[in-house]
């Protein structure tokens, strides 16, 4: 591998800021055995290779912490900061940031305790979940000062960190004590809370083994307004799905769900949908499947290859209460092809985060009438008003 130049230069897109870093890439010293002497050598060089990669148009692009560009000698005046100035960046970054999201407190194992700083919800780099996507994630909406389906999702995310190798820093009676702390830390009454076990810090190598301590972190977040039981568009991914072992896993690896994600928007739509390596319906990015056939029987795909639900569970079990008044003819789990699902009476996603939320449209075909299905919409009360109203088996109270 031939040396690489000090200099870093960005490959910024032509709609993007002089400001905006989208990524980067070092210009090496060497280009087949030629040494570049100069700086402008390696310019010449970095736009022969753009030309041969569809990088983009190249920019230099200036932090706005540093003193103008590169030096000649490859030097920029980055500033050296101390711990307190650190802070106050953090906090001064947090106060002017526009993310539409706010983070009431966090919970980590690293300094053993919750915060309610913004500025101090940060974990360390050499946590093996940040540099080698070694950890495991799960989550809890908060209704009402409530943590719905609390254990449910609990048992899921120990099941996910078993299967990861990730040992626990603390017993599950311990884990679930520290959530529920957390979420009455941060007052939060409407939101959702997050929460990830990782083998924790200790080095950059690609085993764990010098990782003396697993970590534990949970973040709440605010959340102003309820779900909606709004249609969307539909798109098939392009983007290959997680092999079984990994998708039935909630791992931190959500590289194919974000790109899956992105393809989605960039085609106008909701979300992109998974087939399974046997062209069946899979999941979304981060939501389950459903579908209701022209005979009112209710489909959902096996969760062998696909995450397990909670949320989609549960419309399950409350589902039969549409089968006990005749709205629905039967429940049945199975493979389902793509032609039974465009041409259904009824699609729609099924999340947490989104709880039960119709979908109109799939690739170039219109779902059923076209419109929000009578029973999605009776699916969706019925998760909402569980949430609310449900039993303590799926609400735990927060002492506030």
């Amino acid at each position: 591998m031939s040396s690489v130049s000090a200099s870093l230069w960005h490959i910024v897109p032509e709609n993007s800021s002089t400001t905006a870093i989208a990524a980067f890439r070092r210009v090496p010293c060497c280009v087949d055995g030629r040494k570049l002497a100069s700086r402008n050598a390696r310019r010449r060089a970095l736009r022969l290779r753009a030309d041969e990669k569809p990088w983009g148009n190249v920019k230099a692009v200036t932090s706005p912490d540093c003193d103008g560009p590169m030096t000649a000698t490859g030097r920029s005046n980055v500033p050296i900061l101390s711990g307190s100035e650190v802070v106050e960046r953090l906090k001064a970054f947090h106060e002017n940031r526009t993310g539409e999201q706010n983070y009431s407190a966090m919970y980590s194992s690293i300094f053993g305790g919750i915060t309610t700083d913004s500025a101090a919800m940060v974990i360390p780099m050499d946590d093996h979940m940040v540099h080698r996507g070694h950890g495991v994630f799960d989550t809890a909406a908060i209704m009402d000062g409530h943590l719905y389906e609390l254990d449910q999702h609990l048992d899921r995310f120990l099941t996910s960190a078993s299967m990861a190798k990730i040992q626990l820093p603390f017993d599950r009676s311990t884990i679930r004590s520290i959530l529920i702390q957390t979420v009455s830390a941060s007052k939060c009454m409407q939101g959702s809370l997050r929460y990830w076990l990782s083998p924790g810090p200790g080095d950059f190598l690609l085993s764990p083994s010098g990782c003396p301590n697993p970590a534990l972190y949970a973040i709440v977040i605010e959340g102003s307004s309820l779900p909606v039981c709004s249609g969307v568009k539909v798109i098939t991914s392009s983007i290959p799905m997680k092999s079984q072992q990994f998708a039935v896993m909630k791992n931190v690896n959500y590289l194919p769900n974000a790109l899956s994600k992105m393809e989605a928007e960039e085609n106008g739509a909701f979300a992109a949908i998974w087939l399974d390596d046997e062209g069946f319906v899979a999941e979304g990015p981060n939501m389950n499947v459903a579908f209701v056939t022209a005979d009112k029987e209710l489909l959902m795909p096996y969760f062998s290859k696909v995450l397990s639900g909670c949320t989609a569970k549960r419309v399950l079990s409350l589902a039969e209460e549409l089968v006990a008044d005749g709205r629905l003819s039967g429940i049945k789990l199975r493979n389902i092809t793509v032609q039974e699902g465009k041409t259904a009476e009824e699609m729609m996603l099924i999340g947490s985060g989104i709880v039960v939320k119709p979908v109109l449209q799939w690739d170039d075909h219109v779902i059923g009438a076209g419109e929000e299905g009578p029973v999605a919409q009776s699916l969706f009360e019925l998760i909402l008003d569980d949430m609310k109203h449900g039993p303590p088996s799926v609400r735990t109270s927060v002492p506030y």
